[in-house]
């Protein structure tokens, strides 16, 4: 309880976000929904509804690894989040590449951006989204306002954000289970990060 008072209750959450097939198509993004179609992103990307703040919040107090899956304790119930749970509500398995404990084959960050540039012939000065080309930009903001949102910067690229936009572009299957929970643990760990998924744990 202490932890929640002094620690969670005053942390924010991301806005949420979605978007839809029907919205992609009348925008003529065929490309994009081929893309999130690939990685099996398309129940996730919809995925909207209710947020208790409150309950989320709680979740975030709780949350645990326990070497295998992630748990918590939420109104006197324990919750252990196992591959089952994740793909009967996001649609996603717990398989593919893990962004963070493995380095990328032929990743370069400079190079690859430069690929995704709206003019590829320009010296790279900065890593910000207004240079990209339309594709990789709505992708770029699908990752940082859906896939592993965060609560501000979004206008400028990470390493991160660049390694699963190469993945995403060049049909590297993602380990989307383990990159939201690795998302979530540095939300908790970080106190200046909002708290992400707010839909997701809701459902949960």
């Amino acid at each position: 309880m202490q932890t929640y008072i002094h620690s969670y209750s005053r942390k924010s959450l991301i806005a949420r976000k979605f978007v839809t097939s029907k919205w992609l198509k009348e925008q003529q993004l065929d490309d994009i929904i081929g893309i999130l179609n690939r990685q099996k992103l398309g129940k996730f990307i919809r995925m909207n509804g209710c947020i208790y703040p409150d309950l989320v919040k709680v979740f975030y107090t709780n949350l645990q690894f326990d070497g295998q899956n992630i748990c918590t304790h939420v109104k006197g119930v324990d919750m252990l989040i196992t591959p089952k749970e994740w793909f009967a509500i996001t649609g996603l398995r717990h398989e593919g590449q893990q962004i963070e404990r493995k380095a990328l084959e032929d990743f370069n960050k400079t190079q690859f951006f430069k690929t995704c540039m709206r003019n590829p012939n320009e010296e790279v000065k900065s890593f910000g989204v207004g240079n990209l080309a339309i594709t990789p930009r709505i992708l770029k903001l699908l990752i940082v306002w859906i896939l592993t949102p965060r609560g501000s910067n979004h206008a400028t690229l990470t390493e991160e954000d660049l390694m699963l936009l190469y993945c995403l572009i060049n049909k590297v299957k993602v380990d989307w289970v383990f990159t939201m929970n690795d998302h979530m643990f540095k939300a908790q760990k970080l106190n200046d990060y909002k708290l992400p998924y707010a839909i997701l744990i809701s459902i949960m």
